[in-house]
């Protein structure tokens, strides 16, 4: 195979994303993987062009489009590519030269025979170079939703429904929080190791450590190459997880030799936890409707040593009659927008749309409805999603206890003091990456009445 350099693979895979609907992090695992003469520095590198160009491509348009007599709509898919990158290179990346983001930009399309484009690529990049400046931007205080959606790179749709339930200045500081690379928490083992102990091992690894700052297992990680690679990992002593997930499992409480249900379990962080938690002791049934989902689980499972996870596939919209009034306790991590996790997966504020979010509610409904017939009276029932989004979040939940025989109960005993707010005694906490620095989550815990 032909080996590429890493601003020519960073403008394959945008292509990808852009041209084929491909998202980011499978096409970066893909091209990874494929090109094996990448090193660590290489796919670090790539990683942040790619990642870093899809989270500014509308601020990185916005300004081509400042200097560029052609406009990028009228431009041929590989050309924006080409000058997305290198334009993010010279406006976020102030340790790469100027002259390196253009030249590289040139050779990139002669090579891919658009060399008639070269000098037009060298032009638009270098005027930009010169001019950043002087880039001209909407004027926050006379249209503040054009000036955040330009300057954070954010579809009108998503801050016009944000704005109406959050103020203004408070949605900037969420698009900007969003728009920051997120650290890697991981969850230790605690069934087969304790924190400090892992803490010494990954320093021994030449991790970079700290605690996390809710939960005792959460840790967090950085400077490190392929965590799969990993002696501790492949030890079965911690598995990545945000803290914000954790939570859902420290609400949910569940118990040794209890039957817990995970209806959306895949990829499998919150099952495993909950296997932690209950000492190996109990029943979980983890269930996904993709068979290769499935797989994932059972990997992390026996990779970590629990062994109490039955994976099973199903689809949470239909009833399972076996399992009605079964199990202590149930778990809804239902799909929804992902609108709390763009800092980890930036295309997904491009994918989205507002009637993606009504289509949604509607699954996530039917999945409270039918799932919920699973806890046992007096048993507990939790949802959550990794969104910002009170129509998939509050709103359903307020839809949910009108309509079915549970209740909100308090979450503050499973909880550290420092997540108390306005809505923890009642029974629900929403998760904001600008205030917690962890994903948008939003977890409700309900109880079935007896």
């Amino acid at each position: 195979m032909t080996k590429l350099n890493p601003r020519e693979i960073a403008v394959k895979i945008l292509c990808e994303i852009n041209d084929d609907q491909a998202y980011s992090n499978f096409s970066l695992q893909e091209h990874f993987s494929q090109y094996t003469h990448l090193n660590t520095l290489d796919k670090a590198f790539i990683t942040e062009m790619v990642n870093g160009t899809v989270r500014h491509m509308s601020h990185i348009d916005y300004v081509i489009n400042q200097f560029s007599i052609t406009k990028t709509n009228k431009m041929k898919p590989l050309i924006l590519s080409i000058l997305r990158v290198g334009v993010y290179q010279i406006l976020f990346m102030s340790k790469v030269p100027v002259s390196a983001a253009c030249n590289e930009a040139v050779k990139i399309a002669k090579k891919r025979g658009l060399g008639g484009l070269s000098g037009f690529v060298n032009g638009v990049l270098r005027t930009i170079a010169r001019n950043m400046n002087n880039i001209s931007y909407p004027d926050r205080s006379k249209n503040p939703i054009e000036y955040i959606c330009v300057k954070y790179s954010y579809p009108k749709w998503i801050i016009r429904y944000w704005l109406e339930y959050y103020s203004i200045d408070f949605i900037e500081e969420l698009c900007s929080a969003s728009n920051k690379n997120p650290q890697i928490t991981v969850r230790c083992n605690l069934l087969r190791t304790n924190k400090d102990t892992l803490m010494e091992l990954l320093a021994k690894e030449n991790v970079k450590v700290s605690p996390g700052v809710f939960l005792p297992e959460a840790i967090h990680i950085s400077q490190t190459s392929a965590i799969n690679d990993l002696a501790s990992f492949n030890q079965g002593l911690f598995q990545v997880q945000d803290e914000s997930s954790m939570l859902v499992g420290h609400i949910l409480d569940p118990k040794p030799g209890e039957k817990i249900l995970d209806v959306c379990a895949a990829p499998g962080g919150k099952a495993t936890h909950c296997g932690e938690l209950m000492n190996n002791q109990g029943q979980i049934f983890a269930r996904d409707i993709h068979e290769h989902k499935l797989t994932l689980i059972r990997n992390s499972a026996k990779r970590l040593g629990i062994e109490i996870i039955t994976t099973e596939l199903y689809d949470a919209t239909i009833l399972d009659k076996e399992k009605v009034c079964q199990m202590d306790r149930v778990m809804i991590d239902a799909p929804c927008s992902g609108l709390g996790i763009i800092r980890k997966k930036p295309d997904i504020k491009w994918k989205k749309s507002s009637k993606d979010i009504d289509e949604l509610v509607s699954i996530q409904r039917k999945i409270l409805s039918v799932c919920s017939q699973y806890v046992k009276p007096g048993g507990v029932l939790i949802y959550s999603t990794c969104t910002i989004s009170e129509k998939e979040n509050l709103e359903n939940i307020n839809w949910f206890i009108q309509n079915f025989d549970f209740d909100l109960d308090t979450v503050e005993p499973y909880i550290p003091e420092t997540l108390y707010c306005d809505t923890s005694k009642k029974g629900y906490i929403q998760l904001f990456p600008n205030v917690h620095n962890c994903d948008g989550f939003f977890i409700a815990r309900l109880k079935r009445k007896r």
